[in-house]
């Protein structure tokens, strides 16, 4: 925003610069918790080996693999929501990426039936990676329903802010697969 930038062309579609800093703080706060999960996630595969190797052993690997591709289609829906010129397109793009976390959403709690995973499992790993994946799987299902919502009541705020969470959330997910996953 520029100071002969006017009130109508704020509304008509670039954020205001209070939303950019909201964004800011909002991303960094989520790279921050998960940081720290990753962290002590690493920390007990670096402490018992042997405890992760034979947790990650019972781990599904092809849909988590499936799952990266619908979540990196929904975060493609969300670019595309955030520069579109009509909001029928931009409702359309939005409904993409609404649809492809919900999606995700399916997978995940199908994977970990499959798993039989818990929060109340007797080891490190399973409690770990049960609390890391489902405050992602949350996070996911939250920001799904709010891209669903902005189906509904678009503004060039909102979608800035949103479509920007969800890349962050698409970024959280691309560090931790291959962490959890493969190393």
């Amino acid at each position: 925003m520029t100071l002969t930038t006017t009130r109508h062309e704020m509304e008509a579609g670039s954020p205001a610069r209070g939303d950019d800093l909201l964004v800011w703080i909002l991303s960094w706060s989520e790279l921050a918790a998960f940081g720290a999960l990753l962290s002590a996630f690493v920390a007990v595969s670096w402490i018992h080996p042997e405890e992760v190797a034979a947790g990650r052993a019972k781990l599904h690997h092809l849909i988590p693999i499936v799952n990266t591709v619908v979540l990196l289609a929904s975060g493609w829906f969300a670019a595309v929501a955030a520069c579109q010129a009509t909001v029928k397109r931009q409702r359309i793009a939005l409904l993409g990426a609404s649809a492809g976390g919900m999606l995700f959403v399916a997978l995940k709690i199908h994977e970990y039936s499959l798993e039989g995973a818990t929060l109340l499992a007797d080891d490190t790993f399973s409690t770990l990676y049960v609390l890391m994946t489902g405050f992602h799987l949350a996070h996911v299902l939250f920001g799904s329903l709010v891209l669903a919502l902005l189906v509904r009541y678009p503004s060039p705020q909102n979608v800035h802010m949103m479509t920007t969470l969800w890349h962050v959330i698409d970024i959280v997910w691309l560090v931790m697969f291959p962490v959890v996953y493969i190393l």
